[in-house]
């Protein structure tokens, strides 16, 4: 382990931490000198079933390296639980400093004959744990005037994907809920920024691959290692990033985006006010040059990764 790294004398949770993204950006941060809390329920992609093999699996790495590292098994998709993961780090560690929401699941399928059960549960599990996540742990982050919270998003949210509906809505909304922890907890120093990777992952695997150009698209994740999403991710979460908060990054092999927020990119007015005539006639006519097409991801990072 790192005797000068990026978080030395940190506490930081990493939810999802079994396996893939999570499990990368756990190794790093202890790498870096971070004490880690390894949170994982080790269910499967549907989020089916449990199993506390994965995330002890990672602890033990990082202790057979010098490390510093505790397993938690718990759930952040309800609030008792989410207040065990923050209850851990405070219990073995003393101390918090960083929250990285990543545990996920997936449950794709077609708008018209996607389930309410799967819509709620990837929302569930998605949004509201980054909620419970943050919610917890902001507080003590408000009490000691520091922290960071690094959540994921996706661009099957920022941009648009077929089948993930259910997804996609959690992914904006974190963005969203980023945003206003930004906002609201930046006079107590604390931080929240987002991080859309491109990373073949077990969640990767699960999507559909029934057509050529899916296929590519697949194809072209798997030349993409989860490990290339933790440096930014736990840069993040350290001291040299204490003037970046608000912003959402894409990471994609060797790149890393800084991706837009919304805001108006034309405008049309009149002195009298609009009708639906002439909306018809006039204003959308105007505005139509600026539409957004309906592109999805593959779309717009249509490039080999670098």
């Amino acid at each position: 382990m790192s005797g000068n790294g990026a978080l030395d004398g940190k506490v930081v949770i990493v939810t999802g931490a079994g396996r893939g993204i999570g499990r990368e950006i756990a190794l790093l941060a202890a790498a870096e000198g971070g004490r880690v809390v390894v949170n994982d329920l080790g269910g499967g992609g549907d989020g089916s079933g449990a199993s506390q093999e994965p995330a002890q699996q990672v602890v033990d790495e990082i202790k057979a390296k010098g490390g510093e590292a505790i397993a938690n098994f718990d759930s952040v998709a309800e609030p008792a639980t989410a207040n065990n993961i923050i209850k851990t780090a405070l219990d073995k560690f003393g101390r918090l400093d960083g929250v990285v929401n990543n545990a996920g699941i997936l449950r794709d399928s077609i708008f018209h004959k996607m389930s309410v059960a799967d819509f709620e549960i990837v929302i569930k599990v998605h949004l509201m744990g980054s909620f419970y996540m943050s919610h917890a742990a902001a507080r003590l982050f408000r009490e000691q005037n520091s922290g960071s919270f690094v959540h994921f998003t996706s661009t099957s949210g920022l941009v648009g994907n077929f089948g993930q509906a259910n997804y996609a809505a959690a992914k904006l909304g974190i963005v969203g809920l980023s945003k206003s922890i930004a906002l609201d907890m930046q006079r107590f120093n604390v931080r929240s920024n987002c991080v859309s990777p491109f990373a073949w992952s077990r969640l990767i695997g699960e999507i559909p691959t029934n057509t050529e150009a899916e296929k590519k698209r697949v194809d072209r994740m798997k030349a993409m290692g989860p490990e290339k999403i933790a440096p930014l991710s736990v840069f993040l979460l350290g001291d040299g990033a204490k003037d970046v908060t608000g912003q959402i990054f894409s990471v994609r092999m060797n790149e890393i985006f800084l991706m837009s927020q919304s805001r108006p990119i034309r405008s049309i007015h009149r002195s009298e006010g609009w009708t639906c005539d002439s909306l018809r006639d006039h204003g959308i006519p105007a505005l139509k040059s600026s539409f957004y097409p309906l592109d999805r991801s593959a779309d717009i990072f249509s490039w080999d990764p670098i």
